[in-house]
């Protein structure tokens, strides 16, 4: 019964969902959506992408997966820096009184600032850096658009902490850094991996744009090239990768979070 059960979860249902996605895109082309190429057009001028995940004919003609590399490695930069920044920003929120009055309502104006306005002030941030300007803004762009759902739940964990722990705490006389990585960071991590994982999320919704605009190598600098080369199949190609390579970094995050949990 469990057996017939998961398959009908985690394998039948997936499945049927995948084909009705498949007739609703061959019917929208077959309609209304004229130029939009059908599933087996993309696939058949995606082949070589696909088939040859890794080769390299060009800088900006190389298999997907090769792309993918690009942007993750740029992705996993700016993601740390997010949580180097965003991590002890939010425990100073959630401790200190004077530092959220003081910092809230700047931290609550940047939040919704879009990456692409934060791209350009970055490339000039780092225009003297010459070749690797590029990079540097994307990596800024990446960690400031990217740390406030760090910095958010962060906050909201350490204030949820019960009073009684830290009373406990200082009966017991802890050190301010045993009091921190004793008391304050097991209590709030269900909090912080919540933040973590949103903040992963924006991360690699933000490197597309970057590299977009900034035509560095990577599946955003590549759908960016097909669009303006109207070749449809790849736009697709493009937008898959980044919706399954999204999906298995939140995979990802969550079995981290359970080994957490767990330990």
């Amino acid at each position: 019964m469990k057996d017939s059960k998961f398959k009908l979860d985690w394998l039948v249902l997936p499945l049927l969902g995948f084909v009705v996605v498949l007739l609703l895109w061959q019917v929208s082309c077959a309609t209304w959506a004229k130029d939009l190429p059908t599933p087996l057009k993309t696939w058949e001028s995606s082949k070589p992408y696909l088939l040859e995940p890794f080769a390299k004919r060009g800088e900006m003609d190389q298999g997907i997966l090769r792309f993918t590399w690009y942007s993750l490695i740029l992705v996993a930069k700016g993601y740390a820096i997010a949580l180097l920044i965003g991590t002890p920003i939010g425990f100073c929120l959630g401790l200190s009184t004077l530092f959220t009055k003081a910092f809230d309502p700047i931290i609550q104006i940047l939040r919704p600032v879009s990456p692409l306005a934060w791209l350009p002030l970055g490339l000039v941030l780092f225009l003297g850096a010459g070749k690797s300007a590029s990079e540097l803004g994307a990596l800024f762009t990446i960690a400031i658009c990217s740390m406030w759902p760090t910095v958010l739940n962060t906050a909201v964990g350490v204030r949820a902490i019960p009073q009684d722990y830290l009373n406990v705490a200082k009966v017991l006389k802890l050190s301010r850094r045993k009091t921190l990585f004793k008391v304050l960071v097991p209590a709030a991590l269900p909090y912080m991996f919540t933040g973590f994982r949103l903040s992963l999320g924006i991360a690699w919704l933000v490197i597309v744009a970057a590299e977009m605009l900034t035509g560095r190598p990577g599946v955003g600098g590549f759908l960016w090239q097909e669009y303006n080369a109207l070749i449809y199949e790849h736009i697709i190609l493009c937008i898959i990768v980044i919706g399954v390579v999204g999906f298995i970094l939140d995979r990802l995050m969550s079995v981290v979070e359970r080994r957490f949990k767990t330990a």
